[in-house]
């Protein structure tokens, strides 16, 4: 939506006259922003004289377009300013420039984050290089006439009342690099940067077809993102997780044809939610879908973008994963989708609890199709409102189609649902059958200290960082502001460690750094691990076989019961009733986190004696034995030579291991079948000719396959192998694990026209994807890419029936 366009001849005249505030408000009040606040008018009146100043240096035309608080349709972000035209070569192009009136900044150790002062207060924002390039992305990613017809964009920041070097600091490099930022003193640097890329005027042309240009997703995003999924473990989908995804999809299709539809998904920890959910996310995307992936806590959304694209710094694909809060005021079905993960966290109201009326109700009236994860035993906060009940009543309000679905398969990584329902018991949440871990496949263990809570979470993460200690929320969190201090102690013990890395944000727990701090219910809700170490604080204690709850024992820092003692003085009881669920939601939600097995330690020794009782015929966590060599014993049903069929009934399995020389396996499976197993497929997969199964053995892409984890492979195929995990193999190669001249890693490559084929590499770089930094990516030149050979793609990391 364009607020206010003109060409840069009338901005100037407004500017000089004094009107240009009085002009964007009269815009706004017209388009139906009723809520402008003084602050806002006053910045419009200063940026567009500085603004005003850099335009009015020469060389750029007249009759440049002008735009001023653009609003990115399907998103509540406004571009602060924008200059259209042609450049010296007649290319269209359109300069983002978001203004800042900052005064002073100070960088932070989160990347594309800075401190400033806003709001009556300091706080962390957005760099605003980085929050110019979101904006050229989006357009880029969804505005179908910039992506048609190749409109340039160039995002910039222009920050005219600052000095502070800190903006541009190397820190901030990448962002600088895709968006640079102009301070105080670089008006003329600005000023040349619009000339750069606006020599001509195109009286506004460009901004009105950006305005009117059809919003979706474009290809390149969804390719780009399907590349991210395929063959990643984290998101393969098994059992009824299959069923669920094409129950969604079948109801976007429906919603297309004039029926809104809500879908709600219920399942339990460890059922595989959050991998529906970002499937859907991309099949959606793929189908040229407008679909988003929302939920209200920070972390998951945080972790599976860094799942995704192996990097925790900030990427395009953060603008497809929205906060619940996100949808105020967005016009009805304006999404194809809209994928709500861990909707029990929805609240009533939204950011700080100001805006807005209901996440719920905002969300359903804001897409054609929604999906809703939900378990809601994991309730955690006194402002927590996500429930079948409430989720249907605003479906019903908005006229939509309900239906339902169930995620059963539990731990997906061999424990059992009857974990839960013992958890369920202990905690005394509801009476269970299962008061006894003996027959389930699931190790339980409550130790008798935190250092040996400590050590064994450190000895079980070795292999591949998939333990972590968590904690109620009992400690203040005093390092965020002293670094040098420590959260939780027990000097007794000699225990004390800090809470969650600070400046890794909500991704603490995919950290390889991060087994030496404390997680909290705010930084693990959503997400899973192999092994968890629970620390039981005293807001949960045990007398005489009974559970008793303490709200006043959760830290000051802690806002999930905040709202618990207000609500004590209308209604005790109800009050009270409300703080003990939320605390035995918590530690459920804490103690369910590990797929293979749980240590539980309690800082109340009668509460401790009371878990290690009740666990006492419970399966133990084995000690961690490290493996250095592949297992040779093969993990799947090997088919017999009198009923083999090549690659109609089954897959060979090649020796990755063995071949430290020229890769000649495959050449070999065609010419003597005979000397390699055979086994059967997948029941998820169709075989077909090339297919076979290797053991990967190593460290350098842990965050996607485990050392020793069996996978299957495909053939090269056509098109694009940008982003994709290829087992590659060049005599210049010596791998870091295995020392073979071939190696498994995730491709990129840098390109560069050519006259006679269109395009040539200028280098190809293979890149681990691994929690170890210690591993490099090899970088192949120009003169060393005709020698790659590429044997075979990643389809998909096996688990195998081990």
């Amino acid at each position: 939506m364009l607020i206010y366009a003109a060409d840069k001849k009338q901005f100037l005249r407004d500017v000089r006259g004094n009107q240009i505030d009085e002009r964007i408000l009269d815009n706004m009040e017209m388009k139906g922003f009723s809520s402008v606040s003084p602050s806002e008018i006053a910045s419009w009146r200063h940026s567009m004289q500085h603004m005003a100043n850099v335009l009015e240096e020469g060389g750029i035309s007249d009759d440049a377009g002008v735009a001023i608080e653009y609003l990115i349709p399907q998103t509540a972000k406004r571009v602060d300013f924008i200059l259209t035209g042609q450049d010296s070569d007649s290319q269209e192009t359109a300069v983002i420039v978001e203004l800042k009136q900052w005064e002073s900044v100070e960088a932070t150790a989160k990347d594309a984050i800075v401190e400033t002062f806003v709001g009556g207060a300091v706080r962390e924002v957005p760099h605003p290089s980085y929050q110019a390039w979101t904006y050229k992305a989006l357009l880029e990613d969804f505005n179908e006439t910039v992506q048609e017809e190749a409109i340039r964009l160039w995002p910039c920041a222009y920050l005219h009342n600052c000095k502070s070097p800190d903006v541009v600091s190397p820190f901030y490099g990448e962002h600088l690099e895709q968006a640079p930022a102009f301070l105080k003193e670089d008006a003329d640097k600005l000023a040349r940067f619009l000339r750069q890329y606006v020599r001509k005027g195109d009286s506004t042309e460009i901004l009105y077809r950006i305005e009117h240009g059809v919003i979706r997703p474009s290809k390149s995003l969804a390719n780009h993102l399907a590349s991210l999924l395929e063959g990643n473990q984290d998101f393969l989908m098994i059992d009824d997780q299959k069923l669920v995804f094409e129950t969604a999809l079948n109801l976007v299709e429906q919603a297309k044809e004039g029926e809104k539809q809500v879908l709600i998904v219920e399942g339990g920890p460890g059922t595989g939610k959050s991998v529906v959910a970002v499937n859907l996310l991309v099949e959606l995307l793929q189908r040229e879908y407008l679909a988003h992936y929302v939920t209200s806590n920070a972390a998951p959304r945080q972790v599976y973008k860094a799942k995704l694209t192996g990097s925790l710094t900030k990427t395009r694909i953060d603008n497809l994963f929205k906060g619940s809060g996100s949808f105020i005021g967005t016009d009805v079905d304006t999404f194809d989708a809209l994928i709500v993960d861990e909707a029990h966290r929805l609240k009533e109201r939204g950011t700080f609890q100001a805006q807005g009326e209901n996440q719920v109700k905002e969300i359903i009236n804001a897409a054609q199709t929604t999906v809703f994860f939900l378990d809601e035993d994991q309730k955690v906060h006194w402002k927590d409102i996500g429930s079948r009940e409430e989720i249907e009543h605003w479906a019903e309000e908005a006229g939509a189609f309900v239906q339902y679905a169930d995620l059963q398969s539990q731990f997906r990584c061999g424990g059992s649902d009857g974990y839960l329902a013992w958890l369920d018991n202990a905690l005394q949440i509801r009476e269970t059958a299962n008061q006894d871990l003996g027959d389930l496949d699931y190790a339980v263990e409550v130790v008798d200290s935190p250092a040996e809570l400590r050590d064994r979470i450190f000895e079980l993460n070795v292999e591949v960082n998939r333990a972590r200690l968590l904690a109620g929320y009992c400690w203040d969190w005093v390092s965020k502001k002293e670094p040098s201090e420590q959260d939780i102690q027990f000097p007794e013990y000699d225990f004390a460690m800090q809470w969650n890395l600070e400046h890794h944000e909500q991704a603490w727990m995919i950290q390889p750094d991060s087994v030496h701090q404390v997680g909290c219910i705010h930084t693990c809700q959503g997400l899973e691990l192999d092994y968890a170490g629970v620390i039981i604080g005293p807001d949960l204690i045990v007398r005489d076989g009974k559970i008793l709850t303490r709200p006043t024992e959760r830290s000051k820092n802690d806002a999930s019961i905040k709202g618990y003692k207000t609500a004590r003085k209308h209604d005790r009881e109800a009050a009270d009733a409300k703080a003990e669920a939320i605390i035995k939601n918590t530690y459920r939600t804490l103690l369910s986190r590990g797929l293979k097995g749980c240590l539980i330690w309690c800082t109340d020794p009668e509460t401790n004696e009371y878990f290690k009782a009740l666990a006492r015929n419970a399966q133990k966590i084995l000690h961690h034995q490290p493996a250095e060599e592949a297992d040779p014993a093969l993990p799947f049903q090997v088919v017999a030579d009198e009923d083999l069929e090549p690659w109609a009934n089954a897959i060979p399995v090649v020796p990755l291991q063995a071949a430290a020389g020229e890769f000649s396996d495959l050449q070999e499976v065609q010419q003597r079948p005979e000397e390699f197993d055979w086994v059967e497929p997948p029941s998820f997969l169709s075989p077909s000719p090339g297919m076979f199964i290797a053991q990967v053995v190593g460290e350098s892409m842990n965050r996607r396959i485990p050392n020793r984890a069996w996978c299957l492979f495909q053939p090269p195929t056509g098109g694009t192998r940008e982003g994709k995990t290829v087992l590659v193999q060049h005599r210049d190669i010596s791998d870091p694990d295995t020392g073979a001249n071939f190696t498994l890693k995730r491709y990129r490559s840098e390109k560069s026209a050519d006259p006679d084929t269109g395009w040539r590499h200028l280098r190809i770089i293979l890149e681990p994807d691994s929690y170890d930094p210690s591993y490099e990516p090899i970088v192949l030149e120009e003169d060393a890419v005709a020698d790659l050979a590429v044997i075979g793609e990643l389809k998909a990391v096996l688990e195998g029936d081990d």
